[in-house]
């Protein structure tokens, strides 16, 4: 029989603690004698430990629990050189298959195996830990287990493992119905692609229903104005009118380098318990398969490449899950905080639309915009983001102020010439019907070209509501009959 190591020690007494009547330390050593072949001089001690850490059951975090039993000095040796993977010794998963590990690595202190001191008990039985939700202050799902997981989504606990994929062995896969995501590039000239993953649709109903009761409950910052219930583009552009100077940033694939970790510690915060925290993060984010990485079209620069490569290659937000931009939203809630305060203090005006940071101010802004720009990119890189250096813009009153493509010089409005580009557009398919050159972009699909118009127009509504009326009447005039298209 293998000997014992202290993390499976501290574990199985870390659960077994959990189901005590009460949170004391007899209870807490009576619990612990059921586990154990004998009651070691040391289980008091860990029972006291854990009653000092907490002043009531902290039935959200098995895993916290026992690495605070692990670092009870005088019961365990350091740690030996051999690496303990976890998975792979049969000893490191819960029953059902999950990890209760954070979701990106093992916390610090647990990566290789403890020898329990020469003498120690041998676990003799694991008891089921009565995980339950954590203090939240918002209305969201309660799930105490992973069983309320699957009732939430109407399946069982072997289709949620798979969709999780914690061990990602998806990575591997090829391409095909295997597959949990449909993946493709989309270039783009003189930048980097953007790697586009769709969930099918078994998971994608799945995160829809998580979007639902899970993370929508959950406000993201006010600086945020992307994907925001009552916000918009048009909102965040409103609070940067009439300002001496308007600084412009872009973040580097904002989804992609929104980890796994930052899911987890999301979710965790919302109150869920460990187990299921890291269960969920599973069925959120995902990794690109080793064949996308190595099909990846050119485009950017070898260091911009390099950073969206090994971004993709770690669990990350999917772009193109439907639970992808409200979670990134509160990912970013720390960012958000830091750089309004840091604006704030600078006088100026802070709002992010999705990547996209925008800040203004007036004449003392105007003058110290350089500080400003750099303590930004401090703060940015801090945060575990990256900034795109070649979308950074600073403009005064006597350019063009644009703020995710609406001016805002005096008030919101859009470009001229994008006007007139899309009246002349929508005229001459009134006239001569859609034009050969706009159904090549959609490879001839007239569906996906009026819905790419009817968007356009949408936009210009937004800004601009009595154009935009003008505009939706135009589109409604036109044939959509495919025997004639005009050069």
């Amino acid at each position: 029989m293998n000997p014992p190591t202290a993390r499976t020690t501290a574990r199985a007494l870390a659960d077994a603690f959990l189901g005590a009547r009460e949170w004391q330390v007899p209870a807490l050593v009576a619990r612990g004698r059921l586990v154990l072949d004998a009651e070691p001089d040391w289980l008091t001690d860990l029972a006291r430990a854990a009653v000092t850490a907490w002043r009531v059951t902290p039935h959200d975090a098995p895993a916290e629990l026992a690495r605070v039993l692990l670092a009870v000095p005088g019961v365990f040796e350091p740690p030996v050189p051999e690496m303990v993977t976890s998975g792979e010794d049969g000893e490191d998963d819960d029953e059902d298959g999950f990890l209760v590990w954070a979701a990106d690595e093992e916390p610090e202190g647990w990566q290789g195996a403890r020898a329990a001191a020469p003498g120690s008990p041998r676990v003799v039985r694991w008891l089921p830990a009565h995980t339950r939700m954590g203090r939240t202050p918002w209305r969201v799902a309660p799930l105490d287990d992973l069983a309320d997981v699957a009732e939430l989504l109407a399946t069982d606990l072997d289709h949620l493992a798979w969709y999780a994929d914690r061990q990602g062995r998806q990575r591997a896969e090829p391409s095909g119905r295997l597959q949990l995501y449909r993946r493709h590039w989309r270039v783009r000239p003189g930048r980097v692609p953007r790697l586009l993953e769709t969930p099918r649709p078994r998971l994608r109903t799945a995160q829809r229903v998580l979007l639902d009761r899970v993370l929508a409950p959950v406000p993201p910052h006010p600086a945020a104005h992307g994907f925001v219930t009552g916000r918009s583009a048009v909102t965040g552009a409103q609070q940067h009118v009439g300002a001496d100077v308007v600084l412009t940033m872009d973040l580097a694939a904002f989804f992609a380098t929104v980890t796994s970790g930052r899911v987890y510690a999301t979710l965790r915060t919302a109150g869920y318990p460990e187990p299921v925290a890291d269960l969920l993060t599973g069925l959120l984010t995902t990794r690109a398969t080793r064949d996308d990485l190595a099909t990846m079209p050119p485009g950017g620069s070898d260091a911009a490449r390099a950073h969206v490569r090994s971004a993709l290659a770690a669990p990350h937000l999917p772009q193109g899950a439907p639970s992808s931009p409200q979670l990134a939203n509160l990912c970013a809630q720390r960012l958000d905080r830091r750089l309004a305060g840091y604006a704030a203090a600078a006088g100026a005006v802070y709002t992010r639309y999705a990547d996209d940071l925008t800040f203004s101010g007036g004449p003392d802004v105007a003058r110290r915009v350089g500080a400003l720009r750099h303590g930004v990119a401090r703060i940015v890189a801090a945060e575990g983001f990256a900034l795109q250096p070649a979308k950074t813009r600073v403009r005064g009153r006597g350019a063009r102020q644009t703020v995710t493509g609406i001016v805002v010089n005096d008030r919101t409005s859009l470009p001229r010439r994008e006007l007139d580009a899309l009246r002349a557009r929508l005229t001459n398919a009134v006239r001569l019907g859609p034009s050969v050159q706009d159904l090549a972009a959609f490879d001839g699909d007239r569906g996906a070209l009026r819905a790419h118009l009817a968007g356009r127009v949408a936009w210009v509504a937004q800004v601009h509501p009595v154009r935009g009326e003008r505009l939706a009447a135009l589109l409604a005039a036109v044939d959509w009959d495919p025997v004639d298209t005009h050069l």
